[in-house]
Parts: structure tokens; C-alpha cells; sequence
């Protein structure tokens, strides 16, 4: 029996480590500081010169918030890496939160420089903090897997809750009083998460306190002869890895010169060139594309039967992520925009009032909830980590301050003017509200099966996008301003957040079920991969969203999304039978 785990259960904070609850709090404030940001990013970049904004067309913010996103995606397998093999999980997180601390503060300059400078801190400070809180919590239970799923559980909530907030009160401080205090808020809170994590670690025991330094290839291992014979190996050869540096650097590339090349106006453009009636851009894109097609078809017949269809079976739901991501992260992008400038969000006497209510209690009763939790992991640990709690207290003093004087502002207002950001608000509510419900559906008889599970959620994507297509329906072509009720994007916000409680919390469970040990670094790498395609085809789907719109309507753009959405849909279900035998039993 593992004692350093077991001397980790013995200060229980609602039946779990309070180690638990430290990893809570870091993770809620690096949630608040990053989506508190997110929320804020177009916004700033699209706002007029005499909004202090940076007057840029939304093309050029949509491109730059692609190439971001999809950058901090990119950027955790580099971080798991070094966390693994040279520095250590724990290491990994305070490096990470540190970056993460100097890349808000940069972006609260709003020079050209620290904007940028900020963004890459952000992306790398991301990469190294991302993938290793969960892998702590992993190391604290092993031996007590009956208790690992309320584990995941609570650390989704904080990670829910510091989203919540973050999007509500940087959102608030960005649009109402001025961008920087939104970027350097974020930066401030994310401080607190780095400094109570930092004096808490003891708590961790050994745990994550050093590289595994297990000297062996991620991708070949294999843990028995047994395992060998039934499975096989097949290590990458010299070819194939050149062509996994060309089909990288390709898209790397590609990823950095689409906002670069659109910013500067053509100045600076990796691929200056035309082939065949296509742009550089596209032709570079399309051979790395190509270059990973031609990989796996190299290879994944290689493998044994049961292995190669179950890996033909991930690479399906993989492709259909790619897509859910791309339309899901509309969220912060032309969704925001929509809600800036077609949203009628200026609400008068009584719609006024509920919603100054409803805000108030959307903000009091979360940070009530999550202050209750606080105390009692002071009770637990105030004797031993004094300076931990401290700045942990003190970021509550400040965030209830920041909270009640924002709700005094409001309720002084004759009318209510629903910040554009507070829409994105709604994703963490619904999931907090939600998530047990859908968690007792797949524990129940009537759970879905994989393909049907990615079906709903495509489905209900694109039934969020069917509801503001029809919201959108009345704004002419080419039409700068309206005003659309919210209740269009109140709807789409509960649409999309029920989508993603059907794919996001269950996609890397089915990655971990249908490939071996040995090769679930390599296939989460895969898998992440998608991931960040989808987020930077979010970027290029809301840059077209201008396009169409002037010639189309707006309308045109989200029924396009919702075309896409429902075909997915379609075809997951379709394909059940055939992914159902690839999956070889997997359930």
C-alpha cells in the first residue's frame, strides 16, 4: 500500500484530500484568468480607436484568436513532455502559472509589443500548466479508483466556477471600465492561484515532485512480453518521422502566418506564392494535410487487426471533434460579436430589474458555495500552510469586493446594459446546473452508445445554431448593427452547453478505452492535435462569417454551422453499426 497516498486521505475536506481542494483553487484561478481574458480578446481587438480599442476589422481578430487557441492546445504536448521526462508535474505547474502571471501582466500594457509578448507567455504558460493538474490528481488516487470520478467531478466544478467568474467580472471590468483592468485583473488572480499553490505543496507529499525519468518511448513501450506478441510493435521509421517533422512544420506555419500575413496586409507572408489557382497559404495547408493522410495510411495497417480498427475508430470521432470545436468555440468569437453588435442588451423597467436580480444571484450564490468550500479547507490546513490560505483568503476579500461593488454599480442604473462577454457566462452555468443530470443518464440503462453520444452532441450544436440562424434572420446583408432579442442567445448558449456535456467529458475516456497503454501518450497527443485544428477552424469559420454576411446575411453564416452540424450528426449515426465493429467490444 502506497502510504504517501494514504497519508494524503487522512485531512478530508467533503470526504476528499484536502490536497484535492488545493488543486481546486489553482485550477478555478487559472480558469478565471484565462477565459477572463478570452472573453475580452476580440472584443478589444475589434473595439474603436476612441473605445481604446484597436479599431482592427474582425477578420484579422477572428484569425489572431484562432491561431491562439489553437496554439495552447498545441502547446500541452510540449509541456506534458517536459513535465514527464525532465522537470517534474509540479514544477511543470509553477513554471506554468508563473508564465501565465507575466503573460496578463503584458497584456494590461495594450502596447502592440506586451499584447503580443502577452500571448505568447499565455500560449506556453498554458502548455505547461494544461496537462499537469490532472495528472496530480491522477497520481493522488491511485489505489482508490471508486473515488476518482467525485474527484474529477469537484475539480470540473472549479474549473467551471473559475470560468463562471472570470467571464463575468474581467468581462465586466474590460467593457465597463477599461480593457486593462479586465487583462490585469485576470493576471492578478492568476498570481494568487500560482502563490497558494506554490506554499501548499507540501501537502503533495512526493507526488509530482520529479520526472518520472521512465527512459522509454511514449509511443513503442510495452509493459510485457505478452502484451508485445498480442498487440505488435511499429516503431516509426526515418521516413516517416521526416515526414512528421514536414507535415508539423507545414502547419505550424500555416497557423502563424494566417493573423500575420492578414495583419500586416500581405507584408509578410511565409508562402508568397500561387499554384494551380491556389493560394500559398492554401497549398501549404492542404500538402500537411495530405503528408498526415499518407501517414496513416503507412501505418495504421501495420498494426494488428483489433488495434488498427479500434485506432480507425478514434481517428472517426476524432474528425468529427474537429468540427464540433470549430462551431463550439463560436462562442468567443462571432458569437461575442453578435452579441455586441446585433444584440438589443440594453433592458428597460421590469426586464431591467429581473436581470439586475439574476445577475446578482448568478454572482452571490456560486462565490457563496465556493467561499463555504474555502473555509473548510482552512480548517484543514490553516496550521500547517498559514501563508497558502492567506493569499487564498485574501483573492476571496478581493473577488467579493470586485463581485458586490459590480452589482452596486448595476442596481444604480435606471436600465440594465448586458455587458457583450456576459453571454459566455452561461456555458459554465448550464454545464454547473447540468452536468449531474446528463451524469445520471450515462449511469443509467438507457446510457447512449459512443457514436450515438457524438450524434446528440452534434445534433444539439447544431440545433444552437438553427435557434440564432432564425434569431438573425431579419438582419439585412451587409448590416453593421440590430437589435436581436437575447433570448436567441440564451437558447443557443443551452443548445451548445448540452452538446458539449455529450462529447467533451467522454471523448478522452473512449481514447483511454480503445488503445493500449503503451500508446495512449502518443494517441492523447493525436487527439489534442484535433483538438487545436478545431480551434483554429473556429477562427477561419468566424472569418468567413464577414464574408457572408455582407453578400448572404448573417443568417446564411449560422445556417452554413448548422448544416455542418447536423450532417455530423447524421453520419455518427449511420456509421454506429460500422464504428460499433471497429470498436471491438469497447463500450
Amino acid at each position: 500500500m502506497n502510504t504517501d497516498i494514504e497519508n494524503l486521505f487522512k485531512d478530508k475536506v467533503l470526504g476528499h484530500p484536502a490536497g484535492l481542494f488545493v488543486l481546486f483553487f489553482t485550477e478555478m484561478w487559472e480558469r478565471f484568468s484565462y477565459y477572463g481574458m478570452r472573453a475580452l480578446l476580440v472584443l478589444f481587438f475589434t473595439a474603436s480607436l476612441l473605445d481604446d480599442g484597436w479599431g482592427w476589422p474582425r477578420e484579422w481578430a477572428f484569425a489572431i484568436f484562432g491561431t491562439y487557441t489553437s496554439l495552447v492546445y498545441l502547446s500541452t504536448m510540449v509541456g506534458g513532455y517536459f513535465a514527464d521526462n525532465v522537470i517534474g508535474i509540479r514544477k511543470a505547474v509553477v513554471i506554468g502559472a508563473l508564465l501565465m502571471t507575466i503573460g496578463h501582466a503584458c497584456m494590461a500594457v495594450e502596447t502592440s509589443f506586451f499584447i503580443y509578448a502577452g500571448l505568447g507567455f499565455l500560449v506556453i504558460g498554458s502548455g505547461f500548466f494544461k496537462p499537469n493538474m490532472t495528472s496530480i490528481i491522477s497520481e493522488m488516487y491511485k489505489g482508490k479508483e471508486e473515488k476518482k470520478d467525485g474527484a474529477y467531478t469537484i475539480f470540473y466544478m472549479g474549473v467551471n466556477a473559475g470560468a463562471f467568474l472570470g467571464i463575468l467580472l474581467c468581462g465586466y471590468l474590460g467593457e465597463k471600465v477599461g480593457w486593462s483592468w479586465g487583462f490585469g485583473v485576470a493576471g492578478i488572480f492568476m498570481l494568487f492561484g500560482l502563490l497558494q499553490f506554490w506554499l501548499a505543496q507540501g501537502i503533495f507529499g512526493k507526488i509530482g515532485d520529479g520526472p518520472k525519468n521512465k527512459n522509454v518511448d511514449i509511443i513503442d513501450d510495452i509493459t510485457s512480453e505478452e502484451k508485445e506478441v498480442e498487440e505488435g510493435r511499429n516503431p516509426f521509421t526515418g521516413v516517416q518521422k521526416v515526414l512528421i517533422g514536414i507535415s508539423s512544420l507545414l502547419g505550424l506555419l500555416w497557423i502563424f502566418n494566417d493573423p500575420v500575413s492578414k495583419i500586416s496586409e500581405g507584408k509578410y507572408n511565409v508562402f508568397p506564392f500561387e499554384f494551380a489557382g491556389l493560394s500559398g497559404p492554401t497549398v501549404a495547408i492542404l500538402l500537411a494535410f495530405l503528408i498526415f493522410i499518407v501517414l496513416l495510411v503507412m501505418r495504421i495497417p501495420k498494426y494488428t487487426p483489433v488495434l488498427r480498427d479500434r485506432m480507425l475508430a478514434v481517428m472517426f470521432f476524432a474528425f468529427v471533434t474537429i468540427f464540433f470545436w470549430a462551431i463550439f468555440e463560436q462562442s468567443p468569437s462571432s458569437l461575442t460579436v453578435f452579441a455586441k453588435d446585433y444584440t438589443n442588451r440594453v433592458l428597460e423597467g421590469n426586464a431591467g430589474f429581473i436581470f439586475k436580480v439574476v445577475n446578482s444571484l448568478m454572482t452571490i450564490v456560486p462565490l457563496g458555495i465556493i467561499t463555504w468550500v474555502l473555509l473548510l479547507l482552512f480548517k484543514k490546513t490553516f496550521a500547517k500552510y498559514a501563508w497558502s490560505n492567506v493569499f487564498l483568503g485574501t483573492s476571496f476579500v478581493i473577488i467579493w469586493f470586485i463581485a458586490i461593488w459590480m452589482l452596486k454599480e448595476e442596481f444604480q442604473k435606471d436600465a440594465a446594459e448586458i455587458p457583450a462577454s456576459w453571454f459566455s457566462v452561461l456555458n459554465s452555468l448550464y454545464i454547473i446546473t447540468l452536468a449531474p443530470l446528463f451524469s445520471k443518464w450515462w449511469e443509467s440503462k438507457y446510457n447512449p452508445n459512443a457514436n450515438m453520444k457524438w450524434a446528440i452532441g452534434m445534433g444539439l450544436l447544431g440545433l444552437g445554431m438553427a435557434v440564432i440562424a432564425i434569431g438573425a434572420d431579419g438582419i439585412e446583408p451587409g448590416a453593421k448593427t440590430a437589435s436581436v432579442s437575447i433570448v436567441w442567445l440564451i437558447l443557443v448558449y443551452l443548445f451548445h452547453t448540452m452538446g458539449e456535456l455529450c462529447v467533451s467529458p467522454v471523448a478522452l475516456s473512449y481514447v483511454s478505452k480503445l488503445v493500449p497503454g503503451r500508446m495512449i501518450a502518443f494517441m492523447f497527443g493525436i487527439w489534442y492535435l484535433a483538438v487545436a485544428i478545431g480551434m483554429k477552424l473556429a477562427g477561419v469559420f468566424a472569418e468567413s462569417s464577414e464574408a457572408i454576411a455582407k453578400e448572404q446575411g448573417l443568417s446564411s453564416f449560422f445556417w452554413l454551422l448548422t448544416a455542418i452540424s447536423f450532417g455530423l450528426a447524421v453520419l455518427s449515426a449511420v456509421l454506429y453499426p460500422v464504428i460499433k465493429k471497429l470498436m471491438h467490444g469497447v463500450k
